[in-house]
Formats: C-alpha cells, sequence, structure tokens
C-alpha cells in the first residue's frame, strides 16, 4: 500500500478538488432551479431539469464502472470533469443570446450529465486505492462533507449573489471551477501509479456480469442495495420539493440561507464521524439514523415556519453522514477490491433508481394531486389542512411528511433482516479483506 501518510495526504488533495467541483456544481443547480421556478412556477418543471441532470449519469455509470478497472481512474476523472462543462457553456451562451428556454436547460444539464458519468465510479474505486480499510469510514465523512458543500456553501452564496447579478455569474463560477478540479486530480495522478489490475480479455457484457455478480452473490449486499433504492426514493422526493414549499413563501436569498443553515447539520457530523470514526453497530446505527431522518423529513414540512424548517432540516442532514457511513462500510468490506468499480457502477444504479423515480413522479404529484388538495376549498383542506395550514405550498409540504413516514417504516424492515445483519457479523470474523 506504500506509506499510509503519505496516501491520505494524496487522497486530501483529490479531496479538495471535489470540494470545489462540487461548490460549483450547488451554484448552477440552486441557480437554475430558481430560474426554472421563477419561469413556469411549476415544481414539476424544476422536477425535470433534475431527473435530466441525474439521469444520464447514472444510467452511463455501469460502462464507467467498467471503465474504472480498465484505465487509469484518475485521467477517467479528469475527462469526466472536462468535458461536463461543455453542457454548461451551452446554457451560458443561450442565456447571453436572450431568455434560456427550458429545452436548452434540458439539453445542457443532459451533456453535462453525460459525461460527469465517468467521475464517481473512479472516484470511489480511488479512495479504495488510496486508503487502508480503517480508513474507509474516516474518507467516508470527509467525502460526504465535500459532498454537503453544494448544500450548505453553495445556496447561500448562490442566494447573495442573485440579489447582486443573475444565473449567468454562477454558471461562469461553475465553469470555472474544473480548473481546480483537473489540477489536482493531475498532481494526484503524478505522485501515485495507477494500480495493475490483471487485464482480462473479454467483452464489456462480460465484465458487467462480473459487476453484478459481486453485489448479487451476496445476498445481505444485495438486499441493502434494493432497499437503498427505496431509501432514495423518499429523500429524492424531500429533495426535489423543498425548494418549491421554500419559495412559495419566501424569495430566494432567505430559501438560500435556510439550506445553508439546513445542511450544516451535515458538515458537522461528517466532521464528527472524520475525526472519531465509527467502529461497530454499522448496521444498528444505519436503521437508527434512517429512522430519525425519516421524522425529521416529517417535521420540515409540518409548517410554513422558518425556525421549524431549519431546526428540523438541520437534525435531517445531521443524521445522514452516519447513515451512509454506515452503509458504505457494509459494502464496501463485502465487496474485493479488483471488481470495486465495476461494482460501485451497478450499486449506484440500482440504488439510486430511487432518485429516478421521485425526481419523475414528486413535481406531478406535488403539482397536480396533493397542492388542489390543500389550497382553499381543497378536499383536505378542512382536515388535513386544520394541522398543516392550506395555500399553495401545503400539498408540496404533506408530501414530504408522507415521506418521511415510509423513511420510518422503511429503517424498521431494515433493522430486522437477517441477511443485513450477517454482513456485520461477516466482516468482524475476519473472513473478507479487501485492504492491499
Amino acid at each position: 500500500m506504500g506509506n499510509p501518510e503519505k496516501s491520505f495526504r494524496k487522497f486530501l488533495l483529490l479531496w479538495s478538488g471535489e470540494l470545489c467541483s462540487a461548490t460549483g456544481s450547488g451554484l448552477t443547480s440552486f441557480g437554475l432551479g430558481i430560474y426554472v421556478f421563477q419561469q413556469t412556477g411549476r415544481a414539476s418543471s424544476m422536477a425535470f431539469v433534475t431527473l435530466l441532470a441525474f439521469m444520464p449519469s447514472l444510467l452511463l455509470s455501469t460502462v464507467a464502472g467498467v471503465l474504472a478497472d480498465r484505465y487509469d481512474r484518475r485521467l477517467l476523472m479528469v475527462l469526466g470533469d472536462s468535458l461536463s462543462v461543455v453542457g454548461l457553456v451551452f446554457i451560458l451562451i443561450c442565456m447571453l443570446q436572450g431568455k434560456a428556454g427550458l429545452w436548452q436547460i434540458c439539453v445542457g444539464v443532459t451533456i453535462s450529465s453525460v459525461f460527469s458519468s465517468l467521475l464517481e465510479p473512479a472516484y470511489k474505486a480511488t479512495v479504495s486505492d488510496l486508503l487502508t480499510e480503517d480508513e474507509y469510514t474516516k474518507a467516508s465523512g470527509l467525502v460526504q462533507a465535500a459532498g454537503s458543500a453544494k448544500y450548505l456553501i453553495s445556496p447561500i452564496i448562490a442566494g447573495f449573489l442573485l440579489t447582486v447579478s443573475d444565473i449567468k455569474l454562477l454558471l461562469v463560477i461553475d465553469i470555472c471551477t474544473f480548473f481546480v478540479t483537473v489540477t489536482s486530480t493531475l498532481a494526484v495522478r503524478k505522485g501515485l501509479a495507477s494500480k495493475k489490475y490483471e487485464r482480462i480479455k473479454s467483452s464489456l457484457i462480460r465484465e458487467f456480469k462480473d459487476g453484478w455478480g459481486a453485489v448479487s452473490k451476496n445476498r445481505g449486499v444485495l438486499v441493502l442495495v434494493i432497499l437503498g433504492a427505496v431509501i432514495t426514493f423518499f429523500l429524492g422526493a424531500m429533495e426535489t420539493l423543498s425548494l418549491p414549499m421554500l419559495l412559495s413563501f419566501t424569495d430566494s436569498s432567505a430559501a438560500g440561507t435556510s439550506e445553508t443553515i439546513v445542511a450544516s447539520g451535515m458538515l458537522v457530523s461528517s466532521v464528527l464521524i472524520g475525526i472519531i470514526p465509527i467502529k461497530k453497530g454499522y448496521v444498528k446505527m444505519l436503521s437508527a439514523s434512517l429512522l430519525l431522518e425519516g421524522i425529521f423529513i416529517s417535521a420540515f414540512g409540518l409548517r410554513e415556519n422558518i425556525i421549524l424548517i431549519c431546526i428540523s432540516g438541520f437534525l435531517f442532514f445531521a443524521m445522514m453522514p452516519f447513515a451512509n457511513a454506515s452503509l458504505d462500510f457494509l459494502i464496501r468490506t463485502n465487496i474485493e477490491n479488483s471488481v470495486q468499480g465495476r461494482a460501485w457502477a451497478f450499486i449506484g444504479l440500482i440504488s439510486q433508481l430511487g432518485f429516478v423515480a421521485a425526481y419523475a413522479l414528486a413535481g406531478l404529484l406535488a403539482d397536480y394531486v396533493f397542492t388542489p388538495l390543500l389550497v382553499d376549498g381543497g378536499a383536505l383542506a378542512d382536515s388535513v389542512g386544520k394541522i398543516i395550514g392550506t395555500g399553495s405550498g401545503r400539498g408540496t409540504g404533506f408530501l414530504i411528511i408522507i415521506s418521511g413516514m415510509m423513511l420510518c417504516i422503511t429503517s424498521v424492515i431494515l433493522y430486522s433482516l437477517k441477511s443485513v445483519k450477517n454482513l456485520e457479523k461477516h466482516e468482524s470474523k475476519g473472513d473478507l479483506c479487501i485492504a492491499e
């Protein structure tokens, strides 16, 4: 493995580039969400843009996973980050020529998503290249801290910049961040020889099967991944609907500040995990975290009260790193390193199908089903409306509440599954070791 301290320093350099990239991406995501909602007034339009920004990258992740095991993982990260800028440049050009239409924004985010698909499997596999098993949960906390930048740092910056400029400035900043990301990745690549994996002369289909086999041969891993799809559906619904709910009773600057306060919960607990890694009780930690996430999601949608929203949202995000770190460890320690690129690609594909379903359905349900039920005179105005209130954003809030309740039920089911509990027992017995 080489010098562990030196390897961890290289991970930190790579991580710093991803932190910068996540911040830029968050600026664009928040800004485009505000822009689309102001142009259309519909949560479903925002959700559709989010879907197109997410789905191509997800569907192509299986190909990217095979590439991550066949070729230089750092080089793939550089290519993915560089080429994804093309979509952002397209949107910027359209806006400089006038007002960008919904279809133009959709084309741009789709292009960006296609090339971004190269990043995730290569990045996750590189973490396994650089670190020992004991450092996985510590690294997971830091990776989540970087990922939280798009929720923690970006919204408040974007909200402020939108008061003095417009969406074009946010796009320019995001485009510029790729230089920092590419430089840090190249620095890591230069100082670390690419791992030499056994090159099997086989078709891509064969390698896809190898990746699927690495996941499906362990029943506990497969069950955990499938349940992950259910979990991401509820989380995706909350993610999709939170901004429209906020914008229904406040402005973009206040919404950005609220999202930053909310996301700081993820930063606090991510740093805590980075300092004091989780050592045991991963299944119990995962289930308890998901249960609390569900409770706090429900509280988030309960009232149009900015204090309640900030507190419940903060606590929700504070639980996420504990759940993610536990899930990551249980899966990572039960899959061999040589197929991790392919395995993570399939894990991402299956577990994140829940996000696809949420992005496709949540906005439509909010606009055409739940909102009409809870406006003044709606079918639920005199029942549910007495508790959570009525108005243009209350149907969205009710849908968020339902998502939280269903996540609570899912957490209880997960804890009762013996095959999932066996993942931790298997690891603790030392039957499987993937550190090199």
